[in-house]
């Protein structure tokens, strides 16, 4: 079985802080890179980072200095820390892999059909 879940969504303050975790089981995703998307209420899905097998790393725009793509191979696990979020961050986050091991960086939800099952973040005062 080759599976990822998502973890540690859930309702913040605007300008605090979540960490989101993807857990791999099935497959070694130290040759695979992992990416973050998400799907805002009402809008279509946005890459909002991703990590090569190499450790570089890409974010979009709209979080470039606030949010954080890392990996701990030895945990099988991606990360995504989250700061001074915004209303506008709120969404369904999902991480995704690509089929076969593939070490770029591509913010494309084409490029991955492997995709967990989404945790929710809600940014509201």
């Amino acid at each position: 079985q080759l599976q990822l879940v998502e973890s540690g969504g859930g309702l913040v303050q605007p300008g605090r802080s979540l960490r989101l975790s993807c857990a791999a089981s099935g497959f070694a995703l130290d040759h695979y890179a992992i990416a973050w998307f998400r799907v805002a209420p009402g809008k279509e899905r946005e890459g909002v980072s991703c990590i090569s097998s190499g450790g570089r790393t890409n974010y979009a725009d709209s979080v470039q200095g606030r949010f954080t793509i890392s990996r701990d191979n030895a945990n099988n696990t991606v990360y995504l820390q989250m700061n001074s979020l915004k209303v506008e961050d709120t969404a369904v986050y999902y991480c995704a892999a690509p089929r076969y091991p593939f070490s770029s960086c591509v913010l494309s939800p084409g490029t991955y059909d492997k995709w967990g099952q989404g945790t929710q973040v809600t940014v509201s005062s």
